[in-house]
């Protein structure tokens, strides 16, 4: 066999398709906003804890107005990445 059909044989083999997976923004948890999310938490819980006049509803609103915000950059984020996943 001359190295040209060997060439030939290598290249007209049909292969299986490839997984491809790409993502563009990292994983919530290896981000910096959920850490500061996380602490602005803890931060307006302590806070509402330990003052006499921060009150718990206060507190609770400002803690899921956080959550929602974190949540919309998240969404934010995640709409102009580019997904690509061929895994059918």
């Amino acid at each position: 066999m001359s190295s040209v059909s060997v060439d030939r044989e290598r290249t007209d083999v049909k292969r299986a398709p490839r997984m491809v997976s790409q993502d563009e923004t990292k994983s919530s948890f290896k981000t910096t906003e959920l850490l500061t999310m996380l602490g602005i938490v803890a931060a307006i819980l302590i806070a509402a804890a330990s003052a006499d006049n921060f009150d718990a509803p206060r507190a609770w609103t400002l803690v899921a107005v956080v959550a929602s915000a974190y949540m919309i950059s998240r969404g934010l984020a995640k709409s102009g990445s580019r997904h690509v996943d061929l895994d059918h």
